[in-house]
């Protein structure tokens, strides 16, 4: 059992400027998975407020593949494969950190393992994302953790044709900490995956 603070949103968190964050952070390694019934042509837009740095591949006017049932996706001109879309960028839009979680760095692991089930990754997926993150986190003290819904996605809508029935985006909002904090939960409910799915999973740490 990971080792949490979780109450009231007290004037702790407040002074520490965090119950919402405007300052210029990065979004990190946002990668979408496309999970189609069958072998389909799927193209992805993003509509990003603020600038893109990195794409692989290459974003240019958009992303077009031949999406796979087992998450394949293939480059119809020349014939690449891929098993996601990435993209980075720097935005300056604020995150919200009104509710969320305080997990001690040691216990980050075994709290992203079951935060990542309750919000519809695949084991597959939750271990892709804990892998990138958790070098980053595991030696803090403590890390103020939370999933971001339309701060993020507001500011970084998808298109994506055909649309999926179901659509997961998980994005992390965190910053690591000296001392523990109180802080309201979150609550999550994993969505059904039903039909043509499509997965996006990213974060940013937040940095005074």
């Amino acid at each position: 059992m990971y080792r949490k603070a979780i109450c009231v949103l007290t004037a702790g968190l407040l002074a520490l400027g965090l119950a919402g964050c405007g300052l210029e952070v990065t979004s990190e390694k946002p990668v979408i998975y496309l999970y189609p019934e069958e072998e389909t042509r799927v193209s992805v837009t993003l509509d990003f407020d603020g600038d893109l740095t990195t794409t692989y591949p290459a974003y240019g006017e958009g992303w077009m593949v031949d999406a796979s049932s087992d998450g394949t996706l293939t480059d119809p001109v020349t014939g690449r494969q891929y098993y996601c879309l990435f993209w980075e960028g720097i935005t300056d839009r604020t995150y919200d950190f009104s509710t969320g979680f305080c997990v001690a760095g040691e216990d980050t692991a075994a709290f992203l393992e079951a935060a990542l089930v309750q919000l519809g990754l695949t084991d597959k997926e939750a271990d892709e994302f804990i892998i990138y993150w958790l070098p980053r986190m595991e030696g803090n003290p403590y890390n103020l953790i939370s999933f971001q819904t339309t701060a993020y996605t507001d500011g970084a809508e998808l298109t994506i044709d055909p649309a999926p029935d179901t659509l997961i985006r998980v994005f992390m909002a965190w910053r690591g900490l000296d001392k523990p904090v109180e802080i309201a939960p979150q609550t999550f409910t994993a969505p059904s995956r039903t039909g043509f799915t499509a997965v996006e999973w990213g974060g940013t740490e937040v940095r005074p």
